[in-house]
């Protein structure tokens, strides 16, 4: 029995018929799994604070809720529409930015949480998907590489408040994401070596003008990745190819940030590496698929925005599993839909919900099938 009827000509049915079905089906199966592992995960983080063992995954499931809402609403956008709610949301994320520096709660040596209204939040979770569709409205604006000029103000913007933070990781993303929507504009190769170049230099500057990374880079280096990332090698190592067991996990419970960035360490000790790579598959495969899809939109717009949001949920996916199992330096990035955390949820439903909306099906694509 089909959902909805093709002579149905409501906002509804018009998305059901027009929206990819396989990305959003890779993307629920994600979220089951993250659903699955903060229940496992998080109970010895929640005792080790005095709170309900299900504090974590309780509220998981109801930001859970509240992100497919979001996703689902932004999904049904036309590619203007897009543009109008990331515009305001820049604007407004960006202000939050520039406060953060002057209000933000300080955690480790960084203050990147600001509280407004009672909610807290990490603007810049919020402001990384606005900027992409900002960068791809300006590319888009001119031919070849001509709104570069343009799209790398609203770049630097951020990356220097991201730095005042200091958040060198989210920079670090934010330039390599411009990078590939400016090449996927149609920048030279020579340019690339150029851009390639920008981004070591930005590293090197990173590495000698904030301690904390500077200290995590050498201690990286000097294979002794840290008390987090030891227990987290020793957790993935512990699950073997199929895992403890639910609730059988014993590593996890030495794990500070088990239920957020080592979310993946924790619930590959009780589900095993077999459910780990089917989450590094499902990430591949919603970000390749996506990136196919926007290689045959007709609209450049919408085609430079999917690459961009796409591009930033792969990497940002790359980075968290990097650091899981010690092929990167720590950094404190979350697991997309995995990992625990409010504001990063409901970031990643616009982002991904605004991707869904700009690779949605057009008669001149239908055309072309």
């Amino acid at each position: 029995m089909r959902a909805f009827d093709r002579t149905d000509t409501s906002v509804v049915a018009n998305w059901w018929w027009t929206v990819d079905r396989p990305l959003l089906v890779g993307l629920a199966v994600v979220a089951a799994i993250g659903v699955v592992f903060i229940f496992t995960a998080s109970p010895p983080v929640a005792e080790r604070m005095g709170l309900s063992p299900w504090h974590f995954a309780l509220r998981q499931c109801l930001f859970l809720a509240l992100a497919a809402v979001v996703m689902a609403a932004c999904s049904m956008l036309a590619p203007l529409g897009v543009r109008r709610i990331a515009g305001g949301l820049f604007w407004v994320g960006l202000a939050l930015l520039a406060l953060v520096p002057l209000v933000g709660h300080e955690v480790n040596g960084a203050t990147r949480w600001i509280t407004v209204g009672g909610l807290r939040l990490q603007p810049s979770e919020f402001v990384k998907p606005a900027l992409v569709v900002v960068v791809a409205h300006a590319l888009a604006a001119r031919a070849g590489v001509g709104g570069m000029p343009r799209a790398a103000l609203p770049v630097a913007l951020v990356t220097a408040l991201l730095l005042l933070q200091p958040d060198v990781g989210q920079a670090l993303l934010v330039l390599a994401v411009f990078a590939v929507m400016v090449f996927a504009a149609g920048l030279a190769w020579p340019w690339v070596v150029v851009f390639a170049g920008g981004g070591a230099a930005t590293a090197v500057m990173a590495y000698h003008g904030f301690a904390h990374v500077r200290a995590r880079v050498d201690a990286f280096l000097a294979a002794d990745p840290g008390f987090q990332v030891q227990q987290s090698l020793m957790a993935v190592e512990a699950g073997g190819w199929l895992g403890r067991g639910p609730g059988e996990g014993v590593v996890k419970n030495h794990l500070p940030d088990g239920h957020a960035d080592f979310i993946f360490a924790a619930g590959v000790e009780e589900f095993g590496l077999v459910i780990g790579l089917l989450l590094v598959v499902l990430f591949a495969t919603v970000v390749l698929r996506g990136l196919v899809l926007a290689e045959r939109q007709p609209d450049r717009f919408a085609q430079l925005g999917a690459v961009g949001l796409l591009t930033q949920l792969g990497l940002q996916a790359g980075i968290n599993l990097g650091v899981n199992v010690a092929l990167l330096p720590p950094k404190g990035m979350t697991l997309p839909f995995v990992s625990y955390g409010g504001s990063s949820l409901i970031a990643l439903a616009v982002g991904t919900g605004m991707a869904l909306a700009l690779l949605r099906r057009t008669p001149a694509m239908a055309v072309l099938r």
